[in-house]
């Protein structure tokens, strides 16, 4: 018997290095640095909780009931571009998105020159003139031309730095950026490509929205920006930019659930963007998600149980619960997503490379696979395979 033990043995660590082996003969682009840029007014939950009760007291009879979901959402402290003083007055849609213009400009010319010359992940600064592209991503105010050409216009980009904006994605925006970032270093394996998140939740707020979904977003969304860069396999093999091993992307899959436009998403009213949140999602994400991340990894010939570092966006504790009881994962497998969401809050699309930015910090050892989810509205779904790989 044990003979057959070891037979097996053998014969799965021999289909596990052929699997692994068909993937590496294939163009592979690779992450390899992950920035976040950090608005100036920290705000602690009790600080927010404080806000809202003075705000809504008089429009719900049970305002002492409700505000527990502060408390029950495990959110210690977000970060806003505006101080807690400003959410007491209304503002108009125009002065909040001349806001978000300003800050997004800001923010995201940090994000990107943080981006390009961390020494945690790069061996050499990267000059945003050799980018070849930028994916901008956002969903939480307008801009025409968007805030990637007011970034072209404070940074030496060539001035054919192709533009790719992406926007109404909300939280799986960044992995939907990251999957078309992939794509296009597929197509152009010299590709040095940008993705940059940017979303600032604090400045959608309506001070006279009474609806519950109001209080619920209030006590989860925050703003955030983050960016990485994306480089094709021929620059990963040429340049040997990174210091140890990066998460290679092995595939990708988008998935809409039809007939679901109501879950997640914006309705637009003459004060600007009203939040859209169901709470029905917890329920959705318990029920679809695992099938359709089966589906995913089968076509990869990867098995769930493979998978060592779950790469997720924290939509909330509830979602980050119903990801656990889906997949059959412990606390561990969701511990750095969690950690994200008590210390940045819920940042829409920018959240998930806050996420991947730590695990790449903590450093997973080569061959590692993760698998990257953002859900968002739609409902849809986007999903990444990673391995780490040195750049040998």
């Amino acid at each position: 018997m044990m003979g057959v033990f070891v037979l097996d043995e053998i014969n799965y660590i021999w289909q596990n290095n052929v699997k692994r082996n068909a993937r590496r003969a294939n163009f592979m682009p690779s992450i390899v640095s992950v920035s976040t840029a950090i608005p100036p007014y920290k705000i602690s939950n009790s600080e927010t909780e404080e806000v809202v009760k003075e705000l809504f007291k008089d429009s719900f009879a049970d305002i002492e009931r409700l505000l527990t979901i502060f408390n029950n959402g495990q959110i210690h402290k977000r970060h806003f571009v505006v101080p807690k003083e400003w959410f007491k007055d209304s503002h108009s849609f125009e002065e909040k998105n001349n806001l978000y213009i300003q800050h997004s400009v800001e923010l995201g010319v940090e994000a990107i020159e943080s981006c390009l010359s961390d020494k945690k992940f790069l061996n050499k600064i990267i000059y945003v003139d050799d980018i070849d592209a930028i994916f901008f991503v956002s969903s939480s105010g307008i801009a025409t031309p968007t805030i990637d050409a007011w970034i072209m216009n404070e940074l030496s980009f060539s001035q054919h730095t192709k533009r790719i904006p992406l926007w109404g994605l909300g939280c799986a925006g960044g992995g939907a950026g990251m999957s078309r970032a992939y794509e296009y270093c597929l197509a152009y394996p010299n590709a040095k490509v940008l993705l940059l998140c940017v979303e600032l939740c604090s400045l959608t707020f309506q001070k006279d929205d009474t609806r519950k979904s109001n209080l619920v977003g209030t006590s989860l969304f925050a703003d955030g920006v983050s960016c990485a860069l994306i480089v094709g396999d021929e620059v990963v093999k040429g340049e040997k930019l990174s210091k140890k091993p990066v998460p290679s992307i092995l595939g990708t899959q988008s998935t809409l659930m039809k007939n679901s436009l109501d879950v997640m998403g914006w309705h637009v009213n003459d004060h600007g963007l009203q939040v859209i949140f169901s709470k029905d999602i917890p329920t959705i994400v318990q029920q679809w998600l695992k099938p359709n991340i089966e589906t995913f990894l089968l076509e990869k010939n990867i098995e769930l149980q493979q998978i060592g570092h779950f790469v997720a966006h924290p939509g909330g504790k509830k979602v980050l619960d119903s990801y656990e009881k889906a997949l059959g994962y412990d606390r561990g497998m969701t511990e750095t997503a969690r950690t994200i969401l008590k210390n940045f809050g819920n940042m829409s699309s920018a959240t998930i490379l806050y996420v991947l930015k730590e695990f790449m910090t903590q450093g997973p050892e080569q061959g590692d696979l993760g698998l990257m989810t953002a859900l968002g509205p739609g409902f849809s779904s986007e999903l990444l395979l990673l391995e780490w790989r040195d750049s040998e």
